[in-house]
């Protein structure tokens, strides 16, 4: 069933091969909005885009590297000749890189760190302002991690990255106040049943966290609400 809200909108899904990406893209086109899924990985891209289809939704598939040279210029280049507007821009994608103590961080793995959990999102907003400013009701919603706000021995990089990605996206919520009908929310999903959990927590039993759908769901919930920009959601476990 389409949302009132959602219905006929765009949507773009970072990191939306798998896990939460995937699980927001679905539940975003259930709710009625054009989905445009990006990811590196082209055939679980085509997965997502098939599961879309198949329940009577709409969704581009738009395969690349966040970390490429103008990669994401192209796509809000091509984003705003098809489109004209952007009404949801989800920015999901990251990566976890090792957990060590700050001391022993590998500068090339943070590096390739911050490129794709600040530097990417970064321009993401930069490429697609333009695209939100253009939509009557424009939404950004950042994921984080409580480590971004409450230090944790060995996440040193990791959190730093999400520090600055909830500053940055913060930050672009009080310049556009007032000015643009734009608002953006941090979403800390909390606890979740994923590969980057897996990855951090390998003795754990993904059996007793919450799935990907639970975060998807309280997203379009989220955007329902019409939230004052710079809220903050934190799913917990």
């Amino acid at each position: 069933m389409s949302d009132k809200f959602l219905a006929g909108r765009t949507a773009l899904v970072t990191g939306a091969s798998r896990g939460i990406g995937a699980a927001t893209s679905e539940a975003l086109a259930a709710a009625g909005a054009h989905v445009v899924v990006t990811a590196r990985s082209a055939p679980e891209l085509e997965a997502v885009e098939e599961r879309i289809h198949a329940a009577g939704g709409s969704a581009t598939i738009a395969p690349l590297d966040l970390t490429e040279s103008d990669s994401i210029a192209r796509l809000a280049s091509a984003a705003a000749e098809r489109w004209g507007a952007l009404d949801v821009l989800v920015l999901n994608a990251a990566m976890l890189g090792a957990l060590t103590p700050v001391a022993q961080i590998d500068g090339k793995e943070f590096n390739r760190l911050l490129t794709l959990n600040v530097l990417a999102n970064q321009a993401l907003i930069a490429n697609f302002d333009p695209l939100l400013r253009n939509s009557e009701a424009g939404r950004v919603i950042a994921v984080t991690s409580s480590v971004g706000r409450q230090p944790r021995a060995y996440w040193g990089a990791y959190g730093a990255s999400k520090a600055a990605l909830e500053t940055l996206a913060l930050a672009y919520a009080e310049e556009v106040r007032n000015l643009a009908p734009v608002k953006v929310a941090i979403l800390d999903p909390g606890a979740t049943a994923t590969k980057m959990r897996a990855k951090a927590f390998p003795g754990e039993d993904q059996d007793t966290l919450k799935p990907p759908t639970t975060v998807a769901e309280a997203v379009v919930e989220l955007l329902r609400a019409d939230f004052e920009t710079g809220h903050r959601l934190e799913l917990g476990k």
